[in-house]
């Protein structure tokens, strides 16, 4: 009798448990308004979130805390904290208390070199950050991807026309993966790293689109592109493309440092983008201009 030997299923990558912990993200006030009337307004919850990786305090983020556990996820790896999500093992979020548990499988190595070092930061509702942000910058290979005009103009109507906090209630910062003109993922915070941070997170937990099950890295980003409302700083081209994204898109615009580290990188990084304006910083040769999308220049007698 001859044995049939079975293919080799491989396991799918550990994932961390996530707790999935829910609190309100808008809170109702009474206000006054020009007419000396009272009404009632939605603003923005904003809470304090503090972090202990292994029992060790690490930071404290100021969230909405609509996505918590991505967001600390997505901090720690953009933080270099930890390489993977794999080396994670739960994430475990109390709002009665506003602490978030990580509990990793080895614990971090070297913890409190990589803590030792604060970066005083230019973003809101994260008021320091760890480690030094220009380290193994060179070491970062963007994919050689583009974007077409039309999909610009794709993205920037189609955050137009998203359903979101700030349009109940403003004070927020929105970003979204794209890909092509297809919103992945939508995030609203306080701050723009926040967002940022969960969408990373979010990243992370996803399958690998090459094998159908989560991968090390998680969802690929070469053909990925941000989006944030808020302006590019060196930080916020830092963290894209350490998730590997080569496109990044603002309604806002960019900082001098941020413009210095996205031509280093060769990322392509647009701001001012509303209905068909756009300015394009830094490596235009990904962006694909088609002709007339822009319609014709008025001219100034």
């Amino acid at each position: 009798m001859t044995m049939q030997t079975l293919p080799r299923i491989p396991s799918a990558p550990r994932l961390p448990r996530l707790s999935r912990a829910q609190v309100a993200v808008t809170q109702a006030i009474e206000v006054l308004n020009e007419y000396g009337e009272t009404q009632s307004l939605q603003i923005p919850a904003e809470r304090a979130l503090t972090v202990y990786v292994d029992k060790r305090e690490i930071v404290t983020l100021m969230t909405l805390g609509a996505q918590p556990e991505w967001l600390v996820l997505g901090y720690l790896l953009n933080q270099r904290l930890v390489a993977s999500a794999q080396e994670v093992e739960s994430i475990t979020v109390d709002w009665e208390v506003g602490a978030a548990a990580v509990k990793t499988y080895q614990g971090i190595a070297n913890l409190e070199k990589k803590t030792a070092k604060r970066v005083v930061t230019t973003g809101c509702g994260q008021g320091s950050v760890f480690g030094d942000l220009m380290a193994d910058i060179d070491s970062i290979h963007l994919p050689a991807a583009t974007i077409t005009q039309s999909q610009l103009y794709g993205i920037v109507n189609t955050i137009r026309l998203n359903d979101s906090i700030y349009k109940t209630a403003g004070s927020v910062h929105g970003c979204a993966l794209f890909q092509g003109e297809r919103m992945l993922m939508f995030v609203e915070d306080v701050g723009r790293h926040n967002a940022l941070d969960a969408i990373a997170g979010w990243m992370a937990m996803q399958p690998n689109e090459s094998t159908g099950q989560g991968a090390r890295t998680g969802m690929s980003a070469h053909d990925k592109v941000f989006y944030t409302t808020g302006r590019l700083t060196s930080e916020m081209i830092i963290k894209s493309a350490q998730m590997g994204v080569p496109v990044v898109i603002s309604r806002s615009g960019i900082t001098q440092m941020g413009h210095q580290v996205a031509q280093r990188l060769n990322l392509c990084a647009i701001g001012r983008a509303t209905n068909k304006r756009f300015l394009c910083f830094s490596a235009p040769e990904r962006l694909l201009l088609e002709a007339g999308l822009a319609g014709a220049r008025l001219k100034v007698a």
